[in-house]
């Protein structure tokens, strides 16, 4: 993780090992877990992927170019990286494990669980969402006793609203492309993750969604994920 030292990192402890989070930026994670390098939806404007590690997984949400970006992409595969996506990136993406919503399997040690993301609410000038429903993923990744939420762009669904046992969650942030420091909290306070990051948040104000949820029992960590 040399190359990686002026991001910022947090630290979740597992019953299988300590997984370092490392906040890249926008909706770009790098999480190492036993010496293995797992990137979400990586995108060249908040890093330069040439100097980081190679990948040895990456989960891919959905097909738009600050989260499905192939030449990012490309800097850190490898013959033996594994990616998983959404059906809709094989448009883009060539040998991936395509998962599309409600799909689960195990990646080595890995449990991988796709959520369905989409807009009900935010739409385009036409009157179509800005993410369909049925088309993008979340993801929620599990290590040993933890799970890790990270959901992708979209609103507050119903089935967001139905997940349980979520330890730590990625909401997204961005208007008018995802959600309302409004609708994280309603979602929050629905499933209850014991921590809550807001990602890719852009120019929206992480205060508001602090003083929603103060008093409540869900720690917010902001961190820089604009």
């Amino acid at each position: 993780m040399t190359a990686a030292k002026h991001f910022e990192s947090d630290v979740l402890p597992t019953s299988v090992g300590e997984v370092t989070i490392t906040f890249l930026g926008h909706g770009s994670l790098l999480l190492e877990w036993k010496g293995k390098q797992i990137y979400v939806d990586p995108y060249g404007e908040v890093a330069d992927y040439s100097r980081l590690p190679k990948a040895d997984y990456v989960l891919i949400s959905h097909e738009h170019f600050d989260h499905c970006d192939t030449g990012s992409l490309a800097k850190v595969r490898t013959p033996e990286t594994k990616i998983v996506m959404a059906p809709v990136c094989k448009q883009k993406v060539e040998g991936g494990i395509v998962m599309a919503n409600g799909d689960e399997r195990t990646v080595d040690d890995m449990h991988i669980k796709a959520i369905p993301a989409y807009n009900i609410v935010h739409k385009r000038d036409n009157g179509q969402p800005f993410h369909p429903q049925g088309v993008g993923n979340g993801y929620i990744v599990t290590f040993g006793d933890t799970s890790i939420y990270f959901a992708g762009d979209t609103e507050n669904i119903p089935e967001m609203k139905k997940l349980q046992d979520i330890d730590y969650a990625f909401l997204p942030m961005n208007l008018p492309y995802t959600m309302t420091p409004e609708m994280v909290a309603d979602a929050a306070r629905a499933f209850r993750p014991r921590v809550l990051y807001p990602y890719h948040y852009g120019s929206t104000d992480t205060n508001q969604l602090v003083e929603l949820l103060r008093g409540e029992d869900i720690e917010v960590r902001i961190r820089p994920l604009a």
